[in-house]
């Protein structure tokens, strides 16, 4: 369990091969697309009566509609543990505390006397969010999409979450609890792949969205890049993973309980401890094995930890460490060492930054204000988690007079004719007087 990698006394290789020899899961999206692209089609095709087909294949439900009745919401949060009630509104309280701070506003630019250039930020009109089911039912989730969602000024959100044939064939009733705590009542008991297919074509009482965000398992992600252009999508997520940078004031018993934490995910979910210290890699070793029988998820948590994407770097210094995570590109970084936030402040890649032994990715998860739809994959390199922005799009204004246009209007002619696009020169000319 826990492969380890030495990386100490030579040279540290370059980004290209450290990003070799790092432990990742690998996700093949094009290997499901044969089955995801028919199920699609499918839906497209016959609406409402393919999906109820699928869903009673896939998931032993038959239920003439998958639209979740209003009367189920309002039961489900009626009928919510008070604990649970409380921390999804604490929750909810804190993320839209976070998020409220990222909406952006117009500005305009004065280019010239009589020319300037407005940037509006406009809400897409209509959203579907995905909320996952499978091996946990990610109620946590609904806050995350949907709370950004409402901020930006999102019309319409619909959610799309799988049934369960133990709950009468409706959705986790904590999902339904928190989608009614939060004023959504636009949910549909159906799953997968056949989910993102009902909000890019429609089926049922479900109309097209804009747009889809949320996390899911392989067949959700190859059906959003199946459908992306027809929508747009927040990113193709691929299993969870989290990395740890540890010297050697770091707790192993706190670094063995965060890897097990996320391992508990998925058995494709990925655990990397980079570290300085020899003795904390052995003590987390040490610990690993007992933490994980104490778990209720142990076979799928010992799966993960043993399998190629997790394991222990050992490396010379921060810096040589710093190197690692940047190459990794964590959806989930720790940073546990001296002037933890000072080591935080020099990360480039990540999905989000943990920073200290009392701020824990389970933290994130949940309740820290933050949003846990992050990027994977090694796609913190270039991609953000979801927030407001997702659900903006930035408008340009242009708006010149007459005098505005006439005094660059030489420049434009210039730049048309080098182009070879005379016409363009013309559409600017017909205006001079």
């Amino acid at each position: 369990m826990l492969a380890r990698i030495d990386l100490r006394d030579a040279p540290l290789p370059g980004v290209r091969e450290l990003t070799g020899l790092l432990p990742r899961a690998a996700t093949d999206i094009e290997s499901v697309l044969a089955t995801v692209r028919p199920v699609c089609e499918d839906v497209r095709l016959r609406g409402a009566q393919a999906v109820r087909e699928i869903t009673l294949r896939f998931d032993g439900v038959d239920a003439e509609d998958f639209a979740v009745p209003q009367s189920a919401l309002d039961e489900a949060l009626a009928s919510c543990d008070p604990a649970l009630r409380e921390a999804l509104e604490e929750a909810v309280s804190r993320v839209r505390k976070v998020h409220a701070d990222q909406r952006r506003t117009d500005v305009t630019t004065q280019v010239v006397p009589g020319g300037t250039v407005t940037e509006r930020w406009v809400p897409v009109r209509r959203v579907g969010l995905y909320v996952p089911g499978g091996l946990a039912p990610l109620l946590s989730s609904v806050v995350m999409n949907v709370v950004p969602a409402q901020i930006a000024g999102v019309e319409s959100i619909a959610v799309a979450t799988p049934p369960q044939r133990d709950n009468g064939g409706l959705p986790d009733p904590g999902v339904l609890a928190a989608c009614a705590l939060l004023g959504v009542t636009e949910v549909y008991a159906v799953g997968g792949a056949q989910a993102i297919a009902v909000f890019g074509y429609g089926a049922g009482s479900c109309e097209p969205v804009d747009m889809v965000t949320g996390p899911g398992n392989v067949y959700v992600t190859a059906a959003k890049r199946l459908l992306r252009g027809l929508l747009g999508i927040d990113s193709e997520a691929g299993p969870t993973e989290v990395a740890v940078l540890a010297d050697d004031t770091a707790d192993p018993v706190h670094v063995a309980a965060d890897l097990i934490s996320q391992a508990e995910h998925d058995p494709l979910a990925g655990a990397v401890l980079v570290t300085t210290s020899e003795e904390l890699a052995d003590a987390v070793l040490a610990l690993v094995p007992e933490q994980v029988a104490a778990t209720k998820h142990s076979d799928r948590i010992t799966t993960a930890l043993g399998g190629s994407q997790s394991g222990i770097v050992l490396v010379d210094d921060l810096d040589a460490g710093l190197a690692v995570v940047d190459a990794y590109a964590a959806e989930h970084l720790e940073i546990q060492t001296r002037d933890a936030r000072a080591v935080a402040m020099r990360v480039r890649n990540a999905g989000a930054v943990f920073v200290g032994p009392w701020s824990p990715v389970s933290l994130g998860d949940y309740a820290a204000g933050s949003n846990h739809v992050l990027p994977t994959g090694g796609c913190a390199r270039h991609s953000s988690g979801l927030s407001v922005q997702t659900f903006l799009r930035g408008i340009h204004l242009i708006d010149y007079d007459e005098a505005a246009l006439a005094d660059v209007a030489r420049h434009v002619d210039v730049l048309a004719h080098a182009e070879d696009l005379p016409a363009h020169a013309a559409a600017v000319a017909v205006r001079q007087k």
